[in-house]
């Protein structure tokens, strides 16, 4: 069954490529110029998002350089740890709604110090996959696309984030 499984996901990919053009082609779709439509359409996507990008990114740098994370990281520790979230995955779940990618690295620096089947390492992973960049999905997508008034959007993101720490720490402990 495992073979199947893995013969099938090795073809999915290459029979869909295949696929779709083919399909549209039967229809009457003028593949190759839709598709550099669509593609011209992303590249202009892309140029409106730098700025939201660059933004993001210099805010996110100035937090981390300024020792605003540790600061952060110090004054909640107490009330943490007697949760029972170790203070070691707070700069995880505080840079997460932030950005993907400074989180990731967190998470790797804590499996590399803690080790992979440690409890941190089961934590920050089980984070790492199960919340999002709030933060950044605000600036950027909604920026990009002109959305100037975020209502409620901030807050249930930060809601969201919040309850996926919680649920990770729950799942993490009922299995580890």
């Amino acid at each position: 069954m495992f073979e199947i499984i893995a013969e099938l996901s090795r073809w999915a990919i290459p029979v869909i490529l295949l696929f779709v053009p083919l399909v549209a082609m039967v229809r009457g779709i003028k593949v190759y110029e839709t598709f550099v439509d669509g593609a011209e359409a992303g590249f202009a996507t892309a140029i409106k998002t730098i700025p939201y990008l660059v933004a993001m990114l210099v805010a996110i740098s100035v937090f981390r350089a300024s020792g605003a994370m540790e600061v952060l990281v110090a004054a909640l520790s107490p009330m943490l740890n007697y949760v029972g979230l170790p203070a070691d995955v707070l700069p995880h779940a505080v840079m997460r709604p932030l950005s993907g990618g400074a989180a990731l690295g967190i998470a790797s620096d804590i499996i590399k110090t803690h080790g992979p089947d440690s409890f941190l390492g089961r934590l920050v992973s089980t984070m790492q996959g199960s919340c999002d960049t709030t933060f950044y999905v605000l600036t950027l997508y909604f920026g990009s696309v002109g959305i100037r008034k975020y209502r409620y959007s901030v807050l249930l993101g930060l809601v969201a984030d919040l309850t996926t720490l919680i649920a990770s720490i729950f799942i993490v402990r009922m299995i580890f």
